[in-house]
């Protein structure tokens, strides 16, 4: 059964337009915005129900939001920081894809929390250099993990980590969840959380509420040989404020994976401190969640969303409701 139309805002091959097509094919009319002429896109934008959109700001012109009657806008990606909330019109629900990069990412985090706490890279830049160093590594066992932001993400690392003994202290918007964890609480209580914790992982959303959540202060809440780990978005974290916790307190580590200037922000990438020429910081370029499939799988997942929208069911990841 058609329960209405679809427009596709962004560029897409042929097996992620399939992808798309098996779940919302029976219940929409989907409509590929980037195949159609300038006027036949205006045209489409004002008849379509539901947006499925990556990056609005790219994949839309300005006068094409004066057009938008659509009631639901789902995102690919799990972040809406670079959506242009004041373009879209007041009675759009804007959802996030929740979840869905959350089990390559809680590997990735995993992977570069050891890969720190073993001090792989200089062991082996070490051994390269002919250099046989067996001092002691660090135990990830008894240790505590503060998770700034519970969601997919938060969560799914949090299943990895208690497999190998690790205490969770998690933050959310609520203070409540039903995973197992040691402590929860919400960002009220991120002085508590940051003073116990080894590692905090940040994965909360960049908003108003978050942006330089984490700075000079916060910073000296921790333990001198704690590990900070970002993979959310690096605007949380004052960019200078991290720079020179980790040039004066040498065991002090940071994993970052997202970067304050990359071209997800139309930016070439680059630092505006030495980062990556600290022996303490381990850094990745933004592809915690990129593996094989992911992409599609993140489509689907997104369109999964799009089809309970039509059909009336309650959405998940709701960033802005429709006012």
């Amino acid at each position: 059964m058609n329960n209405g139309r679809v427009a596709v805002t962004f560029q897409i091959d042929s097996k992620n337009r399939d992808a798309i097509l098996s779940v919302l094919g029976e219940a929409a009319q989907v409509i590929f915005i980037s195949e159609l002429q300038p006027s036949n896109r205006l045209e489409e934008l004002s008849r379509a129900d539901a947006l499925l959109s990556w990056h609005p700001a790219k994949e839309l012109q300005q006068d094409e939001y004066d057009v938008i009657n659509a009631k639901f806008m789902q995102l690919v990606s799990a972040g809406a920081d670079h959506v242009p909330f004041s373009l879209l019109p007041s009675g759009l629900t804007v959802a996030g894809n929740e979840g869905a990069y959350a089990e390559p990412m809680a590997e990735h985090i995993l992977a570069m929390i050891l890969a720190i706490e073993k001090n792989l890279i200089d062991r082996h830049t070490k051994l390269r250099n002919g250099k046989f160093d067996q001092s002691a590594n660090r135990m990830l066992s008894d240790s505590t993990c503060a998770i700034l932001g519970f969601g997919g993400i938060g969560k799914t690392t949090a299943r990895l980590l208690r497999c190998m003994r690790v205490r969770i202290y998690a933050i959310n918007t609520t203070g409540k969840t039903d995973e197992p964890v040691d402590f929860i609480g919400t960002l009220t209580d991120l002085e508590q959380v940051l003073r116990v914790a080894d590692i905090a992982l940040i994965s909360l959303p960049l908003n108003n509420t978050t942006h330089g959540l984490i700075g000079n202060r916060e910073l000296a809440w921790m333990k001198e040989d704690a590990i900070l780990v970002n993979v959310a978005r690096a605007n949380i974290v004052n960019e200078k404020a991290l720079f020179e916790r980790l040039k004066t307190h040498p065991k002090f580590s940071a994993a970052v994976d997202a970067w304050w200037m990359e071209p997800i922000t139309n930016e070439e990438f680059h630092t505006n401190y030495p980062f990556l020429e600290l022996p303490n910081v381990l850094g990745s370029p933004h592809n915690s969640g990129i593996v094989p499939g992911s992409i599609e799988l993140g489509l689907i997942r997104a369109a999964k969303n799009v089809r309970r929208f039509l059909e009336g069911e309650s959405v998940i990841g709701v960033i802005r409701e429709k006012n």
